[in-house]
């Protein structure tokens, strides 16, 4: 496909277009959770002159450092896309310092010196040029010292450690976006990875999250992304340009914690897939799954955050996101593996033996979630997800996805005010 393909052209003018306003709802959910649907703001992707908070005290147009905090497979990609951005566009420096906690290889070598000599992540992302502006740091307080717009892209159980390190070690005006996908589960509740950097290095913090098979966008097949901002659209607008090329089409929203929910929750929801894949129950089975999955997503979502808007799940972040991963990514892979073996075999043991030192996030997601509706008294309102963590876990056989009793949400909690959390 060709960047004057008719498909591209269709969807970059879906993208400029301002739609009329019209209404959308779930019928699972009151008419009340609906409101009208707003036309989302696109930002302009191309390259463009300096704005006034892009010039120093003297007059002296600076240049935005990036560093990537995190290189696996998706976080080498999305170093990959940077770089090839830096180059072109003049407000940033050329180099993108990538952050690579340091392994030894088979071969003797140490991982981030084979990136550095050959321009390729050998173990996690093999056969792809990463761009030769892109340098490998093994020391993460030295690839973050300099740079003021920092990607977030590691398994988000590591995060509060790397935040620990990082406190006091981030000076200036300093921008964050996080591309991972999960949550931290506390004494007072569920915390957003965004709110958790924010909170512990003291910065804003946005969020990217789409349909987004890593494989695939380093091959440079087409796809889209979604950044959620909270209230600065520059900085949105920024991020949109920095991570935006020809195959890689990035709008923005205006709501964090919906855009950062959906990239989360819909690991849990590829496990269920996954299971009726390795249990052969067919395409109807798994649609079915799916719609009960994101119904449950933005029950979920809503209960936790007033904020999150109904038209958030419509971006790439939501349905686009879910499709995707219930059809290839690899949480939905590692569950088809699961229930083939009848959850004989642990995830730990699936996952070292499939994924090649790559991370799922869907197990330990889902027993986040669960943790929360145990809290909360909320089991019996999302059974689909109960279910999963109690797959997982060994409390029910793989069957069991199929075996639950789907039930509505009371209208009368979705309703209320729900308590804000981190």
């Amino acid at each position: 496909m060709t960047p004057s393909s008719p498909l591209r052209l269709a969807l970059r003018l879906h993208h400029s277009i301002s739609l009329p306003r019209f209404h959308l709802s779930f019928s699972s959910l009151s008419s009340s959770m609906s409101p009208a649907m707003e036309p989302q703001e696109r930002p302009q992707v191309e390259a463009s002159a300096p704005r006034s908070n892009d010039f120093s005290s003297d007059g002296v147009a600076h240049k935005s450092k990036v560093t990537v905090v995190g290189s696996g497979n998706w976080g080498s990609v999305a170093a990959k896309l940077l770089a090839s951005n830096t180059l072109r566009l003049g407000s940033f420096h050329d180099e993108v310092r990538m952050w690579v906690y340091e392994e030894t290889l088979t071969t003797g070598a140490k991982l981030t010196d084979v990136i550095n000599s050959i321009n390729e992540n050998v173990k996690y992302l093999p056969g792809v040029k990463l761009g030769k502006n892109v340098v490998a740091d093994p020391d993460l307080e030295n690839a973050v010292k300099d740079a003021n717009m920092l990607v977030f892209v590691t398994p988000h159980q590591f995060m509060e450690g790397i935040c620990r390190k990082l406190v006091g070690k981030i000076k200036g005006n300093v921008e964050a976006i996080s591309l991972i996908k999960g949550m931290e589960v506390k004494m007072e509740g569920p915390c957003m990875i965004s709110s958790l950097i924010s909170q512990q290095l003291g910065i804003n913090c946005c969020v990217l999250m789409g349909a987004n098979i890593a494989n695939e966008i380093a091959m440079e097949k087409f796809s889209e992304a979604t950044v959620g901002y909270r209230e600065n659209r520059q900085i949105a607008d920024k991020w949109v340009q920095l991570f935006s090329t020809p195959y890689f089409l990035v709008t923005a929203v205006q709501d964090v914690e919906g855009v950062e929910l959906c990239g989360t929750l819909k690991n849990v929801v590829a496990l269920a897939a996954g299971f009726v894949d390795g249990l052969e129950m067919g395409n109807n089975t798994k649609a079915a799954i799916m719609r009960i999955g994101l119904r449950e997503m933005k029950a979920f979502s809503k209960l936790l955050f007033s904020s999150v808007k109904d038209t958030t799940f419509f971006e790439s972040c939501g349905v686009a996101d879910l499709i995707t991963t219930c059809l290839g990514g690899r949480n939905r892979k590692v569950a088809e593996a699961f229930a083939k073996n009848g959850g004989k075999r642990s995830f730990d043991e699936l996952e070292a033996e499939m994924l090649q030192g790559q991370k799922l996030q869907g197990v330990s997601t889902a027993r986040e979630v669960y943790e929360v509706l145990s809290h909360r008294g909320w089991l019996e309102l999302f059974p689909l997800f109960a279910t999963v963590h109690e797959i997982c876990i060994g409390h029910l056989p793989p069957s069991a996805i199929v075996e639950h009793r789907e039930r509505r949400p009371r209208l009368s909690l979705l309703d209320g005010s729900p308590t804000q959390y981190c």
